[in-house]
C-alpha cells in the first residue's frame, strides 16, 4: 500500500464530513426555495437550483467514499478507488447543465424584469450565506484529500459566493428599484459556475482517459531512467492515475546482457523504483518495470 494512498480512517473521516455537509445543504435548499417562491427572485432560485445539484453531488459523493472502503478482490485489484473519479464526473455534468439554465434565464430576465420582493431575497441570502459557511467549515480540512472532497467543496464555495451576491442585488433593489441586479447576479453565479466545473470536468476526464498525471513529464522520467547505469533502452512507458494519490507507472526497460545474468538487475530494479518514487513533482511508488535484453526489445511489435 502506497504511503499516498487514502487510508481507511481518512476515507472514514471524508465520509462524516460529507454527511455534516449534505445535512446543512439540505436545510439551505429548501429555505432557498421557499426565499425564492415568497420573493420570486430568479437569483434565489438559481442559488436552490444551485444547492440542488449540490445535494445530488454530495450524496453521489458518499456513495462513492463508501464504495472506496471496500477492500480489494482478484476481480478489481485496485478495489472502488476510481468511484469517486466517477461521482466527480457525475457531480461536474450536472452543475454544467445547471449552470447553463441559469445563464439563459438570466438574459431573459435581463429582457422582461419581473417584480422581486427585495426582502425575502436578502433574509434568504443571509440564511444561505451562513449555511454556506458552516459548509465550507466542514468540508475545508479534507479538501485536498480526495476529488470528492474537492468538487464537493468548490460546489459549496460557489453557492456562497452566489448567496453572497444575492444579498448585494437585495440591497440594490430595496434602495434604487433597480430589479434588473437580479438578473445580473444570476449571470454572476452562472459565471462562476461553468469555468470550475469545466476544470473539474477535464480533470476528471484526463483520468478516465488514463492521461499522464498532471505535473509528471513523461520524458524527463525516461531520460532519468536511461541515465542510470547498465540502462540501455525505455520503452512502452505509461503513467495513469488511479485515483487520489495513486499514480501508477509502467514501463519495459532493456539492460545490458550481463545484468541478467549475474543477479544485478535487481539492484537496478530497486534503483528505476526509488528514481520514480523520490526525484519527480509527482512520486510514484506503484511502479511495474518489464527488465529485458536487447534481444528481446528487437522483437516486440509495438515501440512507444
Amino acid at each position: 500500500m502506497s504511503g499516498h494512498d487514502h487510508s481507511h480512517a481518512d476515507a472514514t473521516q471524508d465520509r462524516a464530513r460529507l454527511f455534516a455537509a449534505l445535512c446543512v445543504t439540505v436545510l439551505i435548499l429548501a429555505a432557498e426555495i421557499v426565499g425564492a417562491l415568497l420573493s420570486g427572485s430568479l437569483a434565489l432560485l438559481a442559488d436552490a437550483g444551485h444547492m440542488f445539484t449540490d445535494a445530488s453531488g454530495l450524496v453521489i459523493a458518499l456513495i462513492a467514499a463508501s464504495l472506496a472502503m471496500r477492500p480489494r478482490t482478484p476481480e478489481r485489484t485496485w478495489g472502488y478507488r476510481r468511484a469517486e473519479v466517477l461521482a466527480a464526473a457525475l457531480q461536474a455534468g450536472l452543475l454544467l447543465v445547471v449552470g447553463t439554465l441559469v445563464l439563459v434565464e438570466a438574459i431573459r430576465r435581463l429582457v422582461e424584469p419581473p417584480a422581486v420582493g427585495s426582502s425575502a431575497m436578502l433574509w434568504f441570502g443571509v440564511i444561505g450565506l451562513c449555511g454556506n459557511a458552516i459548509a465550507l467549515v466542514v468540508l475545508a480540512g479534507g479538501r485536498h484529500s480526495s476529488f470528492n472532497l474537492r468538487a464537493a467543496f468548490l460546489e459549496v464555495l460557489n453557492d456562497a459566493l452566489g448567496s453572497a451576491a444575492v444579498i448585494v442585488a437585495a440591497i440594490v433593489i430595496a434602495v434604487t428599484g433597480f430589479t434588473r441586479a437580479d438578473a445580473l447576479v444570476s449571470l454572476l453565479i452562472g459565471a462562476l459556475i461553468v469555468p470550475r466545473t469545466l476544470r473539474l470536468l477535464k480533470e476528471t476526464t484526463d483520468v478516465l482517459l488514463a492521461s499522464t498525471p498532471k505535473g509528471l513529464d513523461l520524458r524527463a522520467v525516461r531520460e532519468h531512467m536511461l541515465a542510470l547505469p547498465h540502462v540501455l533502452d525505455v520503452h512502452d512507458l505509461h503513467a495513469t492515475l488511479i485515483g487520489t494519490g495513486t499514480p501508477v507507472i509502467t514501463g519495459h526497460v532493456t539492460l545490458k546482457d550481463e545484468c541478467l545474468v549475474n543477479g544485478h538487475s535487481q539492484q537496478i530494479l530497486v534503483q528505476l523504483q526509488e528514481c520514480v518514487a523520490e526525484h519527480f513533482d509527482v512520486p510514484v511508488e506503484h511502479s511495474t518495470f518489464q527488465l529485458e535484453n536487447a534481444a528481446h526489445r528487437d522483437q516486440e511489435h509495438l515501440h512507444h
